[in-house]
């Protein structure tokens, strides 16, 4: 398993994934936070914590949800890459 693994390069697809949902979180937090868009119109009442701690939490799923979907990506495109080169290589 750990051979399939490193010979698809997921553990470094990870990585990629993880720096890039991180990025689009903290970008868009920043966004949030900072009202680089404007200011926000708060016509809603948050449960138990401010709007700024639901964003928070918001931008964690965010970046959880890209980086799996980035690793995801990568490893199939490194698959298909991989299947290729085999077929190219098979004598007939």
């Amino acid at each position: 398993m750990l051979v399939l693994l490193e010979s698809l390069s997921f553990y470094r697809n990870v990585r990629v994934g993880a720096a890039v949902g991180a990025l689009l979180a903290v970008l868009l937090y920043l966004v949030r936070t900072l009202e680089l868009l404007g200011p926000l119109i708060d016509a809603r009442e948050y449960p138990l914590f401010g709007p700024d701690v639901w964003f928070l939490l918001l931008a964690f799923v965010l970046a959880v949800t890209a980086a799996l979907s980035v690793a995801i990506a990568l490893t199939i495109a490194m698959a298909v890459r991989g299947a290729r080169a085999s077929d190219s290589e098979r004598p007939e």
